[in-house]
């Protein structure tokens, strides 16, 4: 098969490959791709930058497909089935908190791309407790995205205390946050849009948000405060110090939802957040269940990712322009 492949720890390249194909051993499904989105993650594995991965590797973890082989012990499922993978890979099912059904912060998650090879590539087989059902509605292309930027969003947006009615704001209109606003707006928040630039704001409203604040020409925390403080910012950016203004732009027990990762430290008001009883949280994706919820909620409201599609022979084209930022808003490969 076709793959594209990080050669080395030393080498961040993609580079295409033919490869053999692995048949799928006890517990786990071998599974024809036909569309893998492209994650900002996937630099993980690009760049090394996850403890243990073992080269050379195959990136991707917004997977869809259709079983193409079963090993043993796959009952359940059938060849032909359409399914997804997404961060959550599979698990260990030993650890304390796999016993406490915690699967997706399992101390041995098995991420695709990162754990065994993933899904730039024509076929991976991953464990069949990975596997999400894709409806019939959506397409493969659809629904890869939906697999991680999806389920990211989704999941924090109603795991978090925010209620229909309160005022949620998603920070950024990118990759994840184009889904956040969506999602937002369906689940029956009073949403507001936060980006740079007055250029964002039509598509902003397009997607549901009922404000839009531009970073650039407005304090943004005097305006989140002038709509009543945000009982909940669902930050979807990779800047901490993008993050910092909309701490004070929270109201009475508001807190910021981190989905997008920032390596810079994130500087806080300790006394700000005390008495208004502030908090910040950290949100990971979520399981196979989890990623089929997330698709029959954006069926059910006919929320779509935005997505450009590139050949899996344009892998490293496709994971350029996403770093980039110039796509809108999800590049995934179809095989």
């Amino acid at each position: 098969m076709r793959a594209a492949v990080v050669p080395s720890a030393q080498d961040h390249r993609l580079e295409l490959r033919d490869v053999d194909v692995a048949q799928p051993g006890v517990g786990r499904a071998r599974i024809k791709i036909e569309a893998c989105g492209v994650c900002h993650s996937d630099s993980l594995t690009v760049l090394d930058l996850w403890s243990g991965i073992a080269y050379p590797r195959v990136p991707g973890h917004e997977i869809a497909g259709t079983i193409d082989a079963l090993g043993p012990e796959t009952s359940g499922w059938n060849v032909g089935d359409r399914v997804g993978v997404g961060w959550h890979g599979g698990h260990d099912g030993n650890c304390d908190r796999c016993r406490r059904g915690d699967f997706v912060t399992c101390r041995n998650l098995q991420v695709p791309g990162i754990a065994y090879d993933g899904g730039y590539a024509q076929y991976v087989v991953a464990p069949v407790t990975a596997l999400a059902r894709i409806p019939g509605e959506l397409s493969a292309v659809e629904a890869a995205p939906l697999m991680c930027a999806g389920i990211t969003t989704f999941n924090a947006l109603r795991r978090s205390d925010a209620r229909a009615g309160d005022l949620v704001a998603v920070l950024g209109i990118g990759g994840l946050g184009h889904l956040g606003v969506q999602f937002a707006a369906k689940m029956g928040f009073n949403t507001v849009a936060i980006a740079r630039g007055r250029d964002k704001e039509e598509l902003a409203r397009t997607l549901g948000a009922a404000h839009y604040i531009d970073s650039q020409s407005a304090g943004v925390a005097a305006e989140l405060q002038r709509l009543g403080g945000a009982r909940l910012v669902l930050s979807t950016i990779t800047s901490a110090a993008a993050m910092e203004p909309v701490l004070d732009g929270l109201g009475v027990d508001g807190q910021l939802l981190v989905a997008g990762a920032s390596p810079e430290p994130l500087p806080v008001n300790t006394l700000g957040m005390i008495g208004q009883r502030h908090s910040i949280k950290g949100w990971p994706s979520g399981t196979n269940t989890d990623s089929e919820e997330t698709m029959r909620f954006a069926v059910r409201t006919g929320i779509r990712a935005m997505i450009e599609t590139m050949p899996l022979e344009r892998a490293a084209d496709a994971y350029a322009r996403m770093l980039s930022g110039a796509a809108r808003f999800r590049v995934v490969l179809i095989m």
